[in-house]
């Protein structure tokens, strides 16, 4: 028998209040489960887990109208629930390096000593340390179209990106270790399209510039995914990372002909 627990349950687990619950219930991001005989709202265990991804997209800044349209268009909820535990786990290596990055600061000031410059902004959300690395490969010009287009992003924004290419990477990570999916398929070939929509939404990328050399900056990149292990990373390893690429080669070659 499934269990349910009252609305006012709900409120004392979680620390929502019983009006913001009958809230998300009036806009249909949070339906309850049923109602009991005097009318009080009802809430299984999905209904749980589907409130606790409403709030976790809530502290990535996503506003309620995103999160039910994120939410709705799930199929595969322990997939879903995959991509939230990577994540958290992306935020908490976030924040402990930046707790050790302001206890390396702190520990200098108390000491006297000259604080340590080459790490005190380890773990910030510092778009700009990719700088050298974009001029090198495609020019001045595509970094600064990048990084305006990026500044000029309110957190909300910057926060439905991160959690969009969160999910990308998710997904290609899903499908690389999935013995039914191969970089031929339909389901890879779909992904590396929305791999390369992802890279055309990017100002400054070939990808986006109209007469830029999509393919060519796509092949580059399927290469970097396995070459550099900061992007190998983002798949899994060097087995998704691999996956990624073929999958992008073969959309390639499909495309170009």
């Amino acid at each position: 028998m499934n269990m349910e627990f009252s609305i006012h349950e709900v409120a004392e687990l979680t620390g929502i209040t019983t009006r913001m619950l009958r809230y998300y219930d009036a806009i249909g991001v949070l339906k309850p489960s049923s109602k009991s005989y005097h009318g009080s709202r009802q809430y299984d265990e999905p209904a749980l887990i589907r409130l606790q991804q409403i709030l976790l997209f809530r502290d990535l800044g996503l506003d309620l109208s995103t999160i039910q349209q994120v939410l709705d268009r799930q199929t595969d909820e322990r997939k879903a629930l995959r991509s939230h535990v990577n994540m958290l786990h992306q935020e908490k290596e976030r924040l402990t390096r930046q707790i050790a990055a302001v206890e390396r600061t702190l520990l200098s000031l108390e000491k006297g000593e000259h604080i340590m410059t080459d790490t005190m902004f380890d773990g910030f959300d510092n778009h700009a340390q990719y700088q050298e690395e974009v001029e090198r490969r495609w020019g001045k010009e595509a970094y600064e179209r990048s990084d305006s287009w990026w500044n000029t992003m309110n957190d909300t924004d910057k926060s439905q990106w991160k959690s969009k290419l969160a999910q990308l990477n998710a997904d290609w990570e899903h499908a690389a270790h999935d013995s039914t999916v191969t970089p031929q398929s339909d389901t890879a070939q779909l992904l590396a399209e929305r791999h390369v929509d992802w890279l055309r939404g990017i100002p400054g990328t070939p990808a986006n510039d109209p007469d830029g050399d999509v393919y060519g900056y796509v092949k580059g990149l399927a290469a970097m995914y396995v070459a550099d292990k900061r992007f190998a990373h983002n798949y899994g390893g060097l087995a998704g990372a691999t996956f990624v690429r073929d999958t992008l080669l073969i959309w390639v070659k499909q495309h170009q002909q």
